[in-house]
Protein backbone atom coordinates (compact mmCIF):
# COMPACT_ATOMS: atom_id res chain seq x y z
CA UNK A 1 0.00 0.00 0.00
CA UNK A 2 1.47 3.43 -0.86
CA UNK A 3 2.01 6.14 1.95
CA UNK A 4 -0.11 8.06 2.66
CA UNK A 5 1.08 11.74 3.11
CA UNK A 6 0.26 15.45 4.09
CA UNK A 7 3.04 17.68 3.11
CA UNK A 8 3.35 20.42 5.15
CA UNK A 9 5.59 23.16 3.33
CA UNK A 10 6.70 26.46 2.82
CA UNK A 11 7.08 25.81 -0.70
CA UNK A 12 10.58 27.42 -2.38
CA UNK A 13 13.05 25.43 -4.29
CA UNK A 14 13.56 21.89 -2.88
CA UNK A 15 9.89 21.99 -1.52
CA UNK A 16 9.10 21.71 -4.76
CA UNK A 17 10.96 18.21 -5.23
CA UNK A 18 9.20 16.99 -2.49
CA UNK A 19 6.11 17.35 -3.48
CA UNK A 20 6.61 15.75 -7.07
CA UNK A 21 7.89 12.47 -4.87
CA UNK A 22 4.51 12.73 -3.22
CA UNK A 23 2.72 13.66 -6.17
CA UNK A 24 4.45 11.25 -8.37
CA UNK A 25 6.35 8.18 -6.87
CA UNK A 26 3.97 5.15 -6.36
CA UNK A 27 5.16 4.39 -2.91
CA UNK A 28 3.19 7.82 -2.47
CA UNK A 29 -0.21 8.88 -1.80
CA UNK A 30 -0.28 12.54 -1.46
CA UNK A 31 -3.73 13.48 0.30
CA UNK A 32 -3.13 17.03 1.04
CA UNK A 33 -0.67 19.82 1.17
CA UNK A 34 -1.02 22.71 3.95
CA UNK A 35 1.15 26.02 3.60
CA UNK A 36 3.14 27.77 6.70
CA UNK A 37 5.00 30.79 6.80
CA UNK A 38 8.93 30.09 5.81
CA UNK A 39 10.84 30.78 2.95
CA UNK A 40 8.95 33.45 1.26
CA UNK A 41 6.31 35.51 1.37
CA UNK A 42 3.12 33.51 1.90
CA UNK A 43 0.64 33.91 -0.83
CA UNK A 44 3.69 33.05 -3.43
CA UNK A 45 4.56 30.22 -1.13
CA UNK A 46 0.59 28.91 -2.26
CA UNK A 47 1.12 30.08 -5.56
CA UNK A 48 4.31 27.93 -5.71
CA UNK A 49 2.75 24.82 -4.10
CA UNK A 50 0.12 24.81 -6.96
CA UNK A 51 2.22 25.35 -9.60
CA UNK A 52 4.09 22.58 -9.05
CA UNK A 53 0.99 20.14 -8.35
CA UNK A 54 0.45 21.56 -11.98
CA UNK A 55 3.38 20.76 -13.64
CA UNK A 56 3.56 17.19 -12.28
CA UNK A 57 0.11 16.82 -14.20
CA UNK A 58 -1.98 16.21 -11.00
CA UNK A 59 -3.90 19.65 -11.07
CA UNK A 60 -6.91 20.01 -9.18
CA UNK A 61 -6.22 16.67 -7.58
CA UNK A 62 -4.44 17.53 -4.52
CA UNK A 63 -6.27 20.31 -1.84
CA UNK A 64 -3.74 23.25 -0.93
CA UNK A 65 -4.65 24.54 2.24
CA UNK A 66 -2.77 27.72 3.96
CA UNK A 67 -2.23 27.77 7.12
CA UNK A 68 -0.23 30.22 9.64
CA UNK A 69 1.38 33.04 7.70
CA UNK A 70 3.42 33.92 10.86
CA UNK A 71 5.66 31.96 13.64
CA UNK A 72 3.99 32.03 17.28
CA UNK A 73 6.59 34.27 18.30
CA UNK A 74 8.64 36.91 16.14
CA UNK A 75 8.38 38.15 12.72
CA UNK A 76 8.64 36.11 9.52
CA UNK A 77 12.20 36.01 8.06
CA UNK A 78 12.47 35.15 4.85
CA UNK A 79 15.30 33.28 3.02
CA UNK A 80 17.55 34.48 0.77
CA UNK A 81 18.32 30.89 -0.65
CA UNK A 82 15.81 30.16 -3.33
CA UNK A 83 15.15 34.17 -4.72
CA UNK A 84 12.27 36.62 -4.01
CA UNK A 85 9.73 33.96 -5.60
CA UNK A 86 11.40 30.84 -4.02
CA UNK A 87 11.73 29.65 -7.50
CA UNK A 88 15.10 31.46 -9.14
CA UNK A 89 13.02 34.08 -10.62
CA UNK A 90 11.29 31.48 -13.37
CA UNK A 91 8.62 33.73 -13.69
CA UNK A 92 6.15 30.48 -13.84
CA UNK A 93 2.64 31.35 -14.55
CA UNK A 94 -0.18 31.29 -12.55
CA UNK A 95 -1.73 27.36 -11.58
CA UNK A 96 -5.23 26.92 -12.28
CA UNK A 97 -6.06 25.28 -9.12
CA UNK A 98 -7.23 27.43 -6.28
CA UNK A 99 -6.21 27.01 -2.67
CA UNK A 100 -8.84 25.76 -0.04
CA UNK A 101 -10.57 27.82 2.61
CA UNK A 102 -10.52 25.13 5.39
CA UNK A 103 -7.06 26.40 7.19
CA UNK A 104 -4.44 23.94 7.21
CA UNK A 105 -5.12 23.18 11.19
CA UNK A 106 -7.99 22.25 10.61
CA UNK A 107 -7.60 20.15 7.37
CA UNK A 108 -4.61 18.47 9.25
CA UNK A 109 -7.23 17.43 12.16
CA UNK A 110 -9.62 16.51 10.10
CA UNK A 111 -7.51 14.23 7.88
CA UNK A 112 -5.62 13.03 10.50
CA UNK A 113 -8.01 11.89 13.37
CA UNK A 114 -10.82 10.71 10.48
CA UNK A 115 -7.64 8.27 9.55
CA UNK A 116 -6.01 7.26 12.97
CA UNK A 117 -2.64 5.50 12.29
CA UNK A 118 -2.74 5.84 8.52
CA UNK A 119 -1.44 9.62 7.64
CA UNK A 120 2.33 10.76 8.31
CA UNK A 121 3.27 13.98 7.81
CA UNK A 122 6.53 15.50 6.01
CA UNK A 123 7.10 18.45 7.97
CA UNK A 124 8.94 20.56 5.55
CA UNK A 125 8.57 24.22 6.93
CA UNK A 126 8.89 25.83 10.45
CA UNK A 127 6.21 23.32 12.84
CA UNK A 128 3.68 26.15 13.35
CA UNK A 129 1.08 24.52 11.27
CA UNK A 130 1.35 21.10 13.78
CA UNK A 131 2.00 22.91 16.86
CA UNK A 132 -0.88 24.43 16.64
CA UNK A 133 -2.48 21.51 15.20
CA UNK A 134 -1.58 19.74 18.49
CA UNK A 135 -2.29 22.51 20.75
CA UNK A 136 -5.92 22.53 19.04
CA UNK A 137 -6.31 18.72 19.41
CA UNK A 138 -3.73 16.51 21.37
CA UNK A 139 -5.53 13.33 20.29
CA UNK A 140 -3.48 13.93 16.74
CA UNK A 141 -0.07 12.96 18.46
CA UNK A 142 -1.40 9.50 18.99
CA UNK A 143 -3.39 9.30 15.99
CA UNK A 144 -0.61 10.26 13.19
CA UNK A 145 1.36 7.23 11.79
CA UNK A 146 4.28 9.08 11.72
CA UNK A 147 5.95 12.31 11.72
CA UNK A 148 8.64 13.38 9.39
CA UNK A 149 10.54 16.43 9.88
CA UNK A 150 12.98 18.23 8.27
CA UNK A 151 14.91 20.49 10.52
CA UNK A 152 17.55 21.36 13.36
CA UNK A 153 21.37 20.30 13.27
CA UNK A 154 22.88 17.27 14.72
CA UNK A 155 24.87 19.57 16.81
CA UNK A 156 26.62 21.00 13.93
CA UNK A 157 26.46 24.63 12.21
CA UNK A 158 23.65 25.38 11.16
CA UNK A 159 22.29 27.67 7.84
CA UNK A 160 20.80 30.36 9.44
CA UNK A 161 23.53 31.17 12.28
CA UNK A 162 25.91 29.03 13.56
CA UNK A 163 23.57 27.30 16.05
CA UNK A 164 19.91 26.90 13.88
CA UNK A 165 19.04 25.66 11.17
CA UNK A 166 16.02 28.01 9.25
CA UNK A 167 12.94 25.99 9.93
CA UNK A 168 13.88 26.03 13.82
CA UNK A 169 15.49 29.25 13.87
CA UNK A 170 12.22 31.07 12.33
CA UNK A 171 9.54 29.29 14.97
CA UNK A 172 11.36 27.74 17.46
CA UNK A 173 8.38 27.79 20.03
CA UNK A 174 6.26 25.52 17.57
CA UNK A 175 9.22 23.08 17.49
CA UNK A 176 9.69 22.59 21.12
CA UNK A 177 5.76 22.29 21.25
CA UNK A 178 5.92 19.22 18.77
CA UNK A 179 9.46 17.60 19.86
CA UNK A 180 7.60 16.87 23.23
CA UNK A 181 4.53 16.25 22.08
CA UNK A 182 4.28 12.97 21.71
CA UNK A 183 4.31 12.22 17.70
CA UNK A 184 6.30 8.84 16.74
CA UNK A 185 8.94 11.58 15.00
CA UNK A 186 12.25 10.88 12.24
CA UNK A 187 14.13 13.83 12.27
CA UNK A 188 15.84 14.57 9.21
CA UNK A 189 18.33 17.43 9.72
CA UNK A 190 20.90 19.94 7.81
CA UNK A 191 23.80 17.80 9.19
CA UNK A 192 22.04 15.35 7.47
CA UNK A 193 21.60 17.31 4.22
CA UNK A 194 25.39 18.15 3.63
CA UNK A 195 26.33 14.88 4.17
CA UNK A 196 23.52 12.71 2.29
CA UNK A 197 20.68 14.95 0.66
CA UNK A 198 23.87 17.23 -1.29
CA UNK A 199 23.56 16.30 -4.92
CA UNK A 200 27.08 16.79 -6.46
CA UNK A 201 27.79 18.22 -9.95
CA UNK A 202 27.69 15.04 -12.02
CA UNK A 203 24.40 13.77 -10.53
CA UNK A 204 23.16 17.38 -11.43
CA UNK A 205 24.27 16.75 -15.09
CA UNK A 206 22.65 13.72 -14.89
CA UNK A 207 19.57 15.10 -14.48
CA UNK A 208 19.68 17.92 -16.86
CA UNK A 209 20.73 15.05 -19.80
CA UNK A 210 16.94 13.72 -18.71
CA UNK A 211 15.50 16.88 -20.69
CA UNK A 212 11.43 16.15 -19.74
CA UNK A 213 9.66 19.17 -19.14
CA UNK A 214 10.20 18.10 -15.13
CA UNK A 215 14.12 17.79 -15.19
CA UNK A 216 13.54 21.60 -16.69
CA UNK A 217 11.65 22.48 -14.38
CA UNK A 218 14.50 21.28 -11.70
CA UNK A 219 16.79 23.08 -13.38
CA UNK A 220 15.48 26.37 -13.14
CA UNK A 221 14.43 26.17 -10.21
CA UNK A 222 17.65 25.73 -8.40
CA UNK A 223 19.67 27.82 -10.28
CA UNK A 224 19.55 29.85 -7.55
CA UNK A 225 20.72 27.85 -4.74
CA UNK A 226 22.77 25.94 -6.63
CA UNK A 227 24.96 29.38 -7.14
CA UNK A 228 24.36 30.19 -3.20
CA UNK A 229 25.83 26.54 -2.88
CA UNK A 230 28.83 27.27 -4.86
CA UNK A 231 29.65 30.31 -3.03
CA UNK A 232 29.03 29.09 0.10
CA UNK A 233 30.46 25.55 0.33
CA UNK A 234 32.74 26.22 -2.93
CA UNK A 235 31.50 23.16 -4.40
CA UNK A 236 28.79 22.61 -7.40
CA UNK A 237 25.81 21.22 -5.51
CA UNK A 238 22.18 21.09 -5.14
CA UNK A 239 21.04 20.93 -1.47
CA UNK A 240 17.71 18.66 -1.17
CA UNK A 241 16.72 18.39 2.17
CA UNK A 242 12.92 18.45 2.12
CA UNK A 243 13.07 15.72 -0.82
CA UNK A 244 15.81 13.33 0.84
CA UNK A 245 12.89 13.76 3.96
CA UNK A 246 10.12 12.37 2.02
CA UNK A 247 12.69 9.73 0.00
CA UNK A 248 13.53 8.50 3.46
CA UNK A 249 9.61 8.21 4.27
CA UNK A 250 8.88 6.32 0.74
CA UNK A 251 11.39 4.02 1.63
CA UNK A 252 13.11 3.71 4.66
CA UNK A 253 15.92 1.35 3.55
CA UNK A 254 17.60 4.67 2.15
CA UNK A 255 18.53 5.26 6.11
CA UNK A 256 21.81 3.80 6.40
CA UNK A 257 22.10 5.19 10.16
CA UNK A 258 19.79 6.49 13.28
CA UNK A 259 19.40 6.83 16.61
CA UNK A 260 16.86 7.31 19.14
CA UNK A 261 17.38 10.27 20.71
CA UNK A 262 16.35 13.45 22.77
CA UNK A 263 16.06 16.35 20.91
CA UNK A 264 15.52 19.93 22.62
CA UNK A 265 15.39 23.44 21.21
CA UNK A 266 16.66 26.55 22.89
CA UNK A 267 13.79 29.54 22.82
CA UNK A 268 15.62 32.13 24.71
CA UNK A 269 19.14 32.74 24.10
CA UNK A 270 20.14 35.69 22.46
CA UNK A 271 22.95 33.96 20.16
CA UNK A 272 21.59 30.13 20.15
CA UNK A 273 17.71 30.57 19.46
CA UNK A 274 16.41 28.35 17.31
CA UNK A 275 19.59 26.14 18.22
CA UNK A 276 18.46 21.94 18.44
CA UNK A 277 20.38 19.72 21.20
CA UNK A 278 20.73 16.33 20.37
CA UNK A 279 21.55 13.91 23.25
CA UNK A 280 22.79 10.95 21.99
CA UNK A 281 22.12 7.34 23.61
CA UNK A 282 24.86 7.62 25.84
CA UNK A 283 23.77 10.98 27.23
CA UNK A 284 19.89 9.64 27.46
CA UNK A 285 21.31 6.86 29.72
CA UNK A 286 22.63 9.23 32.02
CA UNK A 287 19.43 11.13 32.23
CA UNK A 288 16.70 8.73 32.68
CA UNK A 289 13.98 11.41 33.14
CA UNK A 290 14.14 12.10 29.60
CA UNK A 291 12.66 9.88 27.19
CA UNK A 292 13.88 9.60 23.46
CA UNK A 293 11.59 12.06 21.53
CA UNK A 294 12.90 11.33 18.31
CA UNK A 295 14.92 9.19 15.87
CA UNK A 296 17.13 10.82 13.97
CA UNK A 297 18.83 10.33 11.04
CA UNK A 298 22.84 10.18 10.82
CA UNK A 299 23.56 8.88 7.36
CA UNK A 300 21.66 8.19 4.05
CA UNK A 301 21.96 6.53 0.96
CA UNK A 302 22.96 9.33 -1.61
CA UNK A 303 22.96 7.00 -4.50
CA UNK A 304 19.69 6.15 -3.77
CA UNK A 305 17.78 8.94 -3.14
CA UNK A 306 19.13 10.50 -7.03
CA UNK A 307 17.81 7.54 -8.19
CA UNK A 308 14.34 7.61 -6.54
CA UNK A 309 14.57 11.84 -7.38
CA UNK A 310 15.66 11.26 -11.25
CA UNK A 311 12.61 8.16 -11.79
CA UNK A 312 10.44 10.81 -10.96
CA UNK A 313 11.87 13.51 -13.04
CA UNK A 314 12.57 11.18 -15.74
Amino acid sequence: MPTRLIIDTDTAGDDCFSLLLGLLHPRAKLEAVTICNGNVPFEQQIENALYTIEVAGRGGEVPVHPGCPRPIMGRWQAATMHGSDGMSEAGFPKARQRPESKHAVDAIIDLVMANPGEISIIAQAPLTNIALAFLKEPRIAGALKHLWIMGGTDNQVGNITPMAEFNFFVDPEAAKIVLGAGFRVTLSTWTLTLKSGSLPADEIERIERLDTPLSRFFMAVTRTPRAVALRRYGRAISTHPDSLTCACALDESLILESDDVVVDVEVGGETTRGASSVYPPRMVERWPDRDANARIIRRADTKGFADMLVSVLA
